[in-house]
């Protein structure tokens, strides 16, 4: 393929040599427009007038030039996209293997880490094309493509991608490099990671063949080399067999979100459309190729194994649970106990192909994951990425959408005024703002809230979460928590030194002094503040010139009701070890020595679910810490804290008293309501 011809199509294809890579290396290190600081500085001359811009910038783009709720533009592609890439790149040209810039990615924001995708069998390279538009966005992203004549042997592969580690290296010491191996691409990011320890390598493995010696296509191999030549066409239609799920490759192939009857009607005809696609794997993987490939999974899978306990790369596992062609879900398993840093994240419902296939947004799972980093540690503050709004959407408008129906929440703040209205009117537009209040039970609260002010603000709240929530003991199997979900709409493990960070940077905090204490109340507790005497939050506030806005929420009590608490389970012999156990381990994690919060045990109380009531949230006026002596006057500062302690009760008191007036706080009268109105009607509520 000509230069001309792929620049036209689908990739840019780049050198190979890293002499050529140098020389061109303005083509590879494109820094958006819109980042922050276009250079680094010259630390001989930085001074104060050089921080305070550098300061004022960070609050103008805290995300690396990234807004909240921007376009990924996940969900533009489908796998015809990738069968039509695919079928353009493999026209032989007789070249050697080779990377490639793919076209759709653009460019990333500075400072983003190098992303090197080792494919499959098919040896294309272009496995990422559903994902390539999100992972643009903030990875700088190669592609490796093996020819579909090219006869590299297993080590010839492994040398020329650790080359093109080592300079990447060399160029930014700092930064680590993302290796995706998509199967046979396993083994080799394995391979490359185990010969280069010294070297600061993130894998991410999505079923990779280091059980080929397991595997379901075994048997098939003596078929294969004995098949007729005129039969050599039924290669593709024999392979799709254990490749992976139709149904989510042809949902991958929906692109817009659609009725119920809608997606079925798609659904029939991409799957009908998707069957011509097959023949292409003809040429992808002509006969001869893909014997030649079923010898290098053998060579590799074999290098890749007797060399596990060499790696040092922190590694994310992505396992499918429908895997015909491979036994990803135990291999995963069994990488999990032989790697030193390894997480693994488990689809159940997926098949081989789990790049190809609906259900999976990579980006997502390496943010859910807290695997995206710039720097040698992950960074909850600097290397935070916003929700995108397909992220918006998959959480809210589909996964959380019975929730926010069944509870209907209702939002009120207050003005400069004093006077309460329906929406978020009273709250800051800019930061950094500080909200304080209670803390519903097993934080109900949390989802319909960070909802709120993403739809009618266009805000993230940074959430101060308890430390256990990023460091929790991942299981067997584990797939896609709530955790991950936290972490990727913007929780953070509470600790003065994030809080302090967060409000540098003018953001949105959302911080609840009661802490677990308050979410995992017992019996009777309902809307009882549990905030510890001391009042630092006031002062770090005050700090930065803080904007502190109390609120209220209640309706916890109209959703479930604890009928197991603390006190019952510690009666229970077997039970009330678990929870000593657990309680000593997340010790170590109190980032807190004094006070009441300091004495914080934790327990999973049991519910008792009811017929579902109604939200409500009350933000009080905010509280300017600008101009008042808070931080110099400790006597000030305890007087702001209980002023702001008894604001939130009763601000909850209110609430507790209209809710009585609400004629839709039942859920019967709200489904009646939107029965007639339509499901996107907003539900009446008590006049504030």
């Amino acid at each position: 393929m000509s230069m001309a011809a792929a620049c036209s199509s689908f990739p840019l294809l780049l050198p190979l040599s890293p002499a050529a890579r140098a020389r061109n290396g303005s083509r590879f290190r494109v820094v958006a427009s819109a980042s922050v600081g276009e250079a680094k500085k010259d630390k001989l001359h930085y001074g104060e007038e050089d921080k305070k811009v550098e300061e004022e910038e960070l609050a103008a783009a805290p995300f690396g030039g990234l807004s909240v709720l921007y376009d990924d533009g996940f969900g533009t592609k489908s796998v015809k996209d990738y069968f039509a890439a695919a079928k353009e790149i493999t026209k032989p040209d007789g070249g050697p293997p080779r990377w490639f810039c793919p076209a759709e990615c653009g460019q990333p924001i500075e400072g983003s880490p190098v992303l090197m995708f080792l494919p499959g069998v098919d040896g294309t390279g272009m496995g990422l094309t559903l994902h390539q538009k999100p992972l643009g966005k903030v990875f700088e992203v190669r592609c490796l493509h093996i020819p579909v004549n090219d006869r590299t042997p297993f080590e010839g592969l492994v040398k020329f991608v650790e080359t093109s580690v080592k300079h990447e290296h060399s160029l930014d010491p700092s930064t680590p490099i993302y290796l995706v191996g998509d199967s046979f691409g396993g083994c080799l990011a394995l391979a490359v990671s185990a010969r280069n320890p010294s070297i600061d390598l993130v894998l991410i493995l999505i079923n990779p063949a280091t059980s080929y010696n397991k595997s379901q296509l075994q048997p098939f191999v003596p078929a294969l080399e004995a098949l007729p030549r005129d039969l050599h066409t039924t290669v593709p239609y024999i392979l799709s067999l254990v490749m992976g799920d139709p149904v989510k490759m042809a949902m991958a192939s929906i692109i817009e979100d659609l009725s119920p009857q809608q997606i079925l009607n798609e659904l029939s005809k991409s799957l009908t459309s998707m069957l011509p696609l097959l023949s292409d794997l003809s040429d992808i993987l002509p006969k001869d190729t893909l014997l030649w490939k079923l010898e290098l999974l053998k060579s590799g899978t074999a290098y890749a194994n007797s060399r596990l306990h060499a790696v040092e790369a922190e590694v994310l596992v992505l396992a499918s649970g429908k895997d015909n062609m491979l036994p990803s879900g135990s291999e995963a398993d069994r990488l999990r106990k032989s790697l030193k840093n390894c997480s693994v994240r488990y689809f159940k419902d997926n098949g081989h192909t789990l790049l190809l296939e609906d259900g999976l947004n990579l980006l997502s799972v390496i943010k859910g994951a807290s695997m995206y980093r710039r720097s040698n540690q992950h960074d909850f503050v600097t290397d935070y990425l916003p929700p995108t709004k397909s992220e918006f959407r998959q959480e809210f408008d589909r996964d959380s959408r019975l929730f926010s129906l069944a509870t209907s929440p209702v939002l009120f703040s207050t003005l400069e005024n004093g006077k309460i209205v329906r929406g978020l009117g009273g709250i800051p537009d800019k930061g950094p703002v500080l909200f304080v209040g209670y803390h519903m039970l097993m934080g109900l609260e949390l989802g319909p809230l960070g909802e709120a002010f993403l739809r009618e603000k266009n805000i993230i709240i940074r959430g101060m979460a308890h430390p256990i929530l990023f460091t929790q003991r991942e299981t067997p199997r584990q797939e896609m928590s709530r955790f991950d979900l936290l972490r990727i709409f913007g929780a953070v493990p509470v600790s003065p030194t994030n809080m302090y960070r967060l409000l540098s940077r003018k953001s949105f905090v959302l911080l609840y002094p009661g802490g677990a204490r308050e979410a995992l109340h017992r019996k009777g507790e309902e809307y009882k503040l549990y905030w510890p005497d001391q009042p630092e939050f006031v002062r770090m506030a005050a700090r930065f010139d803080a904007t502190i806005v109390p609120f209220g929420v209640v309706g916890e009590d109209d959703i479930a009701e604890v009928v197991l608490d603390y006190d019952d389970q510690m009666n229970i012999p077997f039970v009330q070890r678990w929870i000593e156990s657990m309680n000593q381990g997340v010790t170590r994690l109190r980032t807190d020595t004094d006070g009441e919060v300091a004495k914080q045990d934790l327990y999973l109380p049991v519910l008792l679910p009811k017929v579902p009531g109604r939200f409500y949230y009350l933000f009080g006026k905010p509280f300017e810490t600008r101009g008042m002596n808070i931080l110099k006057d400790r006597e000030s500062a305890n007087k702001a804290y209980t002023m702001i302690k008894s604001e939130t009760e009763s601000l909850m008191s209110y609430l507790l008293k209209k809710r009585e007036e609400d004629p839709y706080r039942n859920v019967v009268q709200r489904t009646i309501y939107q029965n007639s109105w339509g499901p996107s009607a907003k539900v009446p509520t008590f006049d504030p």
